[in-house]
């Protein structure tokens, strides 16, 4: 499969977390607790703190994973199934995927607006929070992702699987203003989120995408 002509990112959040980037914008976990800021956190706290703590982007050696807001090239991602089976031993949310919504973005506006605000962003081929990740910083090598695992639903083989969780990182925080469109589980979640939103400057379209969760 070639580069989609317009890609897509997408940010998996809890409900409860909207209005605090509506109000405000998007941390990343790095910049959340430094600034002593509570959230309903759906991660996994071991890969959490790898990320925080250990996993340096070779792009900007300064900086870690955690310093980054992530997103994956796809929706329904293979953590929203790990969310969904809740069978996980490192997580602690269990509350499944039924309040997780999609915050969708669209790729070349994000870079555009980071060579703008003079903000790093990377992407890495696969799993961002592995050892063994590599990292990019010209969209220009966009092509090296594997476009037909990260749009695959059958993600059974390990090649596959790792190329799926590719993902697209924004330092420090990401504002609510290119958020392009949200999407949720059902019509009750969908109605929850245009309460949230109603009185927001900016309104992405939200919409009912079932097919970006598990059956």
């Amino acid at each position: 499969m070639p580069i989609p002509e317009r890609p897509k990112i997408y940010h998996i959040t809890h409900l409860d977390n909207l209005s605090k980037i509506v109000d405000d914008v998007l941390w990343s976990d790095a910049e959340r607790i430094r600034r002593g800021l509570e959230c309903t956190i759906v991660g996994m706290n071991e890969i959490k703190r790898r990320r925080l703590e250990e996993l340096i982007v070779d792009c900007y050696p300064d900086t870690r994973v955690g310093d980054y807001v992530p997103f994956y090239f796809c929706p329904r991602s293979i953590m929203l199934f790990i969310l969904h089976r809740d069978n996980h031993p490192d997580l602690t949310y269990h509350g499944g995927q039924q309040q997780i919504i999609h915050l969708q973005a669209d790729l070349d506006a994000v870079v555009e607006w980071a060579r703008a605000e003079d903000r790093l962003w990377v992407f890495s081929k696969g799993n961002a929070g592995a050892r063994y990740a590599e990292f990019f910083n010209d969209p220009a090598l966009l092509d090296l992702l594997n476009w037909d695992a990260i749009a695959a639903t059958d993600w059974r083989d390990p090649d596959i699987k790792e190329s799926k969780q590719a993902e697209f990182l924004v330092e420090k925080s990401f504002p609510w203003e290119l958020v392009e469109r949200i999407g949720v589980i059902n019509v009750e979640v969908a109605q929850q989120v245009t309460a949230l939103i109603r009185g927001a400057n900016h309104q992405p379209i939200t919409a009912v995408e079932r097919e970006w969760y598990y059956p």
